[in-house]
């Protein structure tokens, strides 16, 4: 209890300073207000046969995703209150303690693969460096990895959960396991590995509609042995239903009978939550910008609600994949994502309001009768800066001699194993391979090109690469006629000024002439630009640019041009409806 005495008006001020520690002990002790009951934080979110309740209410997940890798540290507030500002009352990822501040649940999703259209999945490269390596099963290379990662981070958001006054009222057992589906006893792995560290939420498991059987977790005994340091560990699965299953949930875009009555076979009086409800779509090279109308959006989400389904949205606001981390699609064909996630998400990939939010919100206030949302935030103001100007050049063949010597080697070494890293290899970029050949003929790629290799000989480009093409020509000697060049030379990179007075603004950076490369701005990696679209700007944030001079450089792989340019808007490309 905390008591305070008021003796005269000159101590009012401490009574002030009372009262709000009074009410912040409320607040953390009590929890938070829901439905104008306070929340005892003993029992959590429960599923009973028809519904989710928190504490015993009934509860509705309004869910919304936004990943905190793909927005800007500086914009994380401003991204959240745009969300609650939108009716969303849980988020999933992980801004735990600002979320918490909000005033916003959470469903954790830590992993390890987490999917989102990274490269890899998120998971670390090095791990490739073993040659044995069985990614997202029980070998034990993989669980002593998935081991030491858990010892670091889960003991960090066990003090969240929702039962000790924290945000975090779920957890998703990894990610679309069914799609992938390799390892009988992986889900029970990933599982006991959380539990066994302190997690006691609900918890989740998450697939696409086509692939819900293989994906949960399900009572049944399993046994299995994973080796982590000196010590082994025999861990004993039992058939005690109510401690193994895992809500199961569904992933979808159109709202189909059928998945719904399969899901119901699998997993029958229970309630059913639609976990990644797609909003839109990602976007890759040499297609179009795929785009979900807004009234198909709100009406797909008003009929989940309709029928009393809890629902996330994916994305909420996708934001940009900066540096190399946007992955690639390998089935059916291979085609690797553009560096925005705008995703036709109701928050642009800028933090713009979009139709849907619009809808949405709109909705939202209609679904929660009597509850009044928050305001919407400003909008940041965006700028079209002055071009500039690329007035210096370094070929990459210069450029080499400002590197550490060349690693040997009697057969290619792939990057994930050069010696560099500390051990660890090389996770993204480029690599630069050569050697001494005394005639032409056909060189041949063995099918060890999995994304683009550029061919030179002599400094002198001779071909491409790619996953599809297997062999290219190499000529005998050299060609007597010379190619009329300026001083520049490709691959290259180039390096400008962009000049931002006062508080730097949003822009949007556009390459008009410039064919494939990499942006960098004050060293920070933007992402890759291709002519061949649909992608035409790259999303620059405001946080990113200094007051004054800003260094741009780019590393242009085949041809370039003098200037880029800086719009208020972006241009992603010509749209296509998703179907």
């Amino acid at each position: 209890m905390v008591v305070c005495r008021v003796r005269n008006a000159h101590k009012r001020k401490y009574a002030l300073i009372c009262l709000c520690i009074v009410g912040f002990v409320m607040y953390k002790y009590l929890g938070r207000p829901a439905g104008g009951r306070r929340i005892t934080r003993k029992v959590g979110l429960s599923a009973n046969s028809s519904q989710l309740t928190l504490e015993g209410q009934p509860f509705h997940i309004l869910g919304g995703s936004i990943h905190y890798f793909r927005v800007p540290r500086a914009y994380w507030r401003d991204r959240l209150l745009k969300m609650k500002a939108c009716g969303i009352n849980t988020l999933t990822t992980a801004y735990l303690n600002l979320a918490d501040e909000l005033g916003l649940w959470v469903i954790l999703r830590p992993g390890p693969y987490i999917s989102s259209e990274l490269d890899l999945g998120g998971l670390p490269s090095w791990l490739l460096r073993d040659g044995s390596m069985r990614l997202r099963t029980t070998y034990p290379g993989f669980t002593e990895a998935v081991n030491i990662f858990f010892d670091k981070l889960i003991p960090k958001v066990v003090p969240l959960q929702f039962k000790k006054g924290g945000p975090i009222i779920a957890v998703q057992v990894e990610n679309e396991y069914g799609s992938f589906a390799k390892d009988e006893s992986y889900m029970f792995f990933i599982k006991e590995a959380l539990q066994s560290r302190g997690i006691s939420e609900l918890l989740f498991t998450s697939d696409n509609h086509n692939t819900l059987k293989s994906g949960g977790v399900q009572g049944g005994t399993v046994q299995y042995k994973h080796t982590h340091s000196t010590r082994t560990h025999i861990y004993a699965h039992t058939a005690y239903l109510s401690y193994l299953v895992a809500i199961r949930s569904v992933k979808l875009q159109k709202l189909n009978q059928k998945d719904l009555q399969d899901l119901n076979a699998i997993q029958p009086s229970s309630p059913t939550m639609v976990m990644d409800y797609w909003t839109g779509g990602y976007d890759v090279w040499g297609e179009l910008h795929h785009v979900l109308p807004p009234e198909d959006t709100v009406s797909t989400v008003r009929e989940i609600l309709r029928r009393g389904m809890s629902v996330n949205l994916y994305m909420f606001h996708g934001g940009s994949s900066f540096g190399f981390m946007s992955g690639a699609l390998a089935d059916p064909s291979y085609k690797a994502l553009v560096p925005s996630y705008d995703y036709d998400a109701p928050l642009s990939e800028a933090g713009e309001y979009t139709p849907k939010y619009h809808l949405l919100r709109d909705l939202f206030s209609r679904y929660n009768r009597g509850d009044r949302f928050p305001d919407m935030p400003a909008l940041h103001y965006r700028e079209a800066y002055e071009p500039a100007i690329m007035y210096q050049h370094l070929s990459l063949w210069d450029a080499l001699s400002f590197t550490e010597g060349p690693f040997k080697s009697r057969m290619p070494v792939n990057m994930e194993n050069l010696p560099v890293n500390n051990g660890n290899g090389q996770s993204y970029g480029y690599t630069l391979y050569e050697t001494t050949i005394t005639s032409g003929g056909i060189l041949k790629s063995g099918d060890n090109v999995r994304d683009r290799a550029l061919v030179f000989v002599d400094r002198s480009y001779i071909g491409l690469f790619k996953r599809q093409n297997l062999e290219l020509a190499v000529p005998d000697g050299k060609a007597p006629w010379k190619t009329i060049t300026e001083s520049r030379s490709f691959p290259g990179f180039y390096m400008g000024r962009l000049f931002a007075y006062g508080y730097p603004s949003d822009t949007f950076m556009k390459l008009p002439g410039w064919e494939k490369g990499v942006v960098f701005i004050n060293g920070m990696n933007l992402g890759r630009y291709w002519s061949i679209g649909p992608q035409q700007t790259l999303y620059i944030p405001g946080p990113f640019l200094n007051s004054g001079i800003n260094q741009i450089i780019l590393f242009e792989e085949q041809e370039g041009d003098f200037k880029v340019y800086f719009e208020d808007t972006p241009d992603l490309g010509m749209a296509a409806d998703i179907h």
